[in-house]
């Protein structure tokens, strides 16, 4: 494993400094991977990883790149959006030399249209937006306080909200609201009852299924046998 950075591209010019993580050594099968986001990129990281482990020990690359205003970043994720994530799939998928792309829960939002790969468990930005808005609502009561879901939804179109700890702008949660992955005859969707058990995001604390990653793996090598 390789931990390194990359360059991503910014809307008002210009490119940023990113965290990448890699397991690569110029195979010519090579895979990007877009992670899960916002709460559920916290629970989905160590599986992320250990799905990629797997991936390299069948021969195969693959890239996993932070987007602006994600972990280590210093771009402040309440001024991105769903277009520069976009734009900056496309472009960390040409800097790699990406010939998949493995999106994860909502990741699959942003994957570029013109990679052939999987969609595990996709998402749509509605669906994240409720969960999220939903937790807050949870954590407000516990605490003595009375917070509405309407309030919230008004708020974060007009303002940003801040949801389990991340700033969503206000562009991004008006584009989460309707966002839904493309159409895809190249992309197939991996369902999570084919990797057995319940998806990791629904616990309460990040974790790992050792079985669920080697099902997971086991997906794409078998797909990708005749390219390593």
């Amino acid at each position: 494993m390789q931990i390194g950075t990359w360059r991503a591209p910014q809307s008002a010019g210009g490119s940023s400094e990113e965290q990448l993580v890699s397991f690569a050594a110029a195979r010519p099968a090579r895979v990007l991977v877009l992670p899960a986001w916002f709460d559920e990129a916290n629970k989905l990281r160590r599986f992320t990883i250990e799905v990629m482990r797997r991936l390299d020990g069948a021969g195969i690359d693959s890239f996993l790149p932070d987007l602006p205003g994600c972990n280590e970043s210093l771009s402040p994720l309440d001024r991105q959006t769903l277009a520069d994530w976009r734009t900056a799939a496309g472009e960390a998928s040409r800097q790699f030399d990406a010939t998949h792309v493995l999106a994860i829960r909502a990741g699959a939002l942003i994957a570029p249209p013109e990679l052939p790969g999987w969609r595990y468990a996709p998402l749509s930005g509605a669906k994240q937006l409720r969960a999220m808005i939903r937790a807050r609502t949870i954590a407000a009561r516990e605490a003595g306080q009375e917070e509405r879901s309407e309030t919230l939804m008004d708020a974060g179109r007009s303002e940003g909200l801040a949801l389990a700890g991340w700033q969503i702008g206000a562009t991004m949660f008006r584009e989460l609201e309707s966002a839904e992955p493309e159409a895809s005859e190249i992309q197939a969707e991996i369902a999570q009852a084919t990797l057995g058990g319940p998806g990791l995001w629904l616990r309460a604390e990040p974790d790992d299924d050792a079985a669920q990653a080697d099902a997971l793996a086991a997906i794409i090598a078998l797909a990708l046998g005749d390219r390593r």
